[in-house]
């Protein structure tokens, strides 16, 4: 701030006949000088979700078999300001059947049952029992498994879908696609944890972190929709980070971006929407070794 005052007296200061100069003087700026043009933060009422998205087949893939759900609504009728948004990433398992409908199928299943389930009750006039939205994320999940094995025999996705109401987050996880937090201050917390058979390896000490990003198995999953045996997902709720970011994408953007690569981009973007094409641009020029899907959701 000092610098561009300086730099508006010095443009004015070369005006003056050499005569005149030496009579200029300067004295520090008062708190009133200054207030105008000091930067103040920004109060947005209500309260609600900016949203961007962005997706692509990659460069070595010749099908996309991600799949993702982006919906952001808000009520404010005087008495209530309630952000809402549902987001949803689904990664086909490749190399099995009908991958591209899996991930298509429990998307679309995830979404119409927590709009079904959370979105309507709250607009609803009428007093009805409503469940819990950690009990609506969990059966939202059953649905897209039986949906998943019934149109797609053979077939496997992952799943992790954010339903944002207010300033809460839950979260439902299947596989290795990722939710982060992104602060400001650089950190990137992973708020999932990958079903995957590298990652149990090093949760077990086996290999280390840098062995499992060049592991020959490191995109076998031990738990994703589609498969046979029962399991339960990943369910959890969190504060919604403000200021900050929820970052939910498959791993062919986490998997060939580091988090702090991730980070610099999401903090040098104007908006969330340039955030994720400049995410996906960055994973495509590294490689674009996989379909790449991300959603960035910033609470403002």
């Amino acid at each position: 701030m000092v610098k561009f005052f300086e730099r508006i007296f010095n443009r004015r200061k070369s005006t003056l006949p050499e005569s005149e100069s030496k009579f200029v003087q300067t004295a520090p700026l008062t708190d009133e000088q200054l207030q105008p043009v000091t930067m103040t933060p920004v109060v947005i009422t209500p309260g609600h979700l900016l949203v961007g998205v962005g997706q692509s087949v990659g460069l070595q893939r010749e099908r996309n078999e991600d799949a993702l759900f982006s919906l952001t609504s808000i009520l404010a009728d005087g008495n209530t300001e309630l952000p809402f948004g549902v987001f949803i990433v689904a990664d086909g398992m490749g190399g099995h059947e009908h991958g591209e409908i899996a991930s298509g199928v429990a998307v679309r299943t995830m979404a119409e049952y927590i709009l079904s389930r959370s979105y309507l009750p709250f607009l609803s006039m009428e007093e009805r029992q409503r469940s819990s939205l950690q009990e609506v994320m969990e059966n939202g999940v059953v649905q897209a498994q039986q949906a998943v094995v019934r149109y797609a025999p053979g077939g496997g996705t992952t799943l992790t879908a954010a339903l944002v109401v207010g300033e809460q987050v839950t979260l439902a996880h299947v596989g290795d696609s990722r939710a982060y937090f992104v602060h400001p201050d650089g950190r990137m917390q992973v708020i999932t944890q990958d079903h995957s058979l590298v990652h149990r390896l090093v949760e077990l000490g086996q290999i280390s972190e840098q062995e499992a990003q060049s592991h020959p198995q490191r995109n076998v999953l031990y738990r994703a929709l589609g498969q046979s045996e029962p399991f339960r997902p990943d369910i959890h709720t969190h504060p919604m980070p403000h200021p900050g970011f929820l970052l939910i994408c498959s791993d062919g953007l986490w998997g060939v971006l580091s988090d702090d690569e991730m980070f610099q981009i999401i903090a040098a973007a104007r908006n969330p929407a340039i955030a994720c094409k400049n995410l996906v641009d960055a994973a495509n020029a590294a490689g674009g070794p996989d379909n790449i899907s991300v959603i960035l959701v910033q609470y403002l």
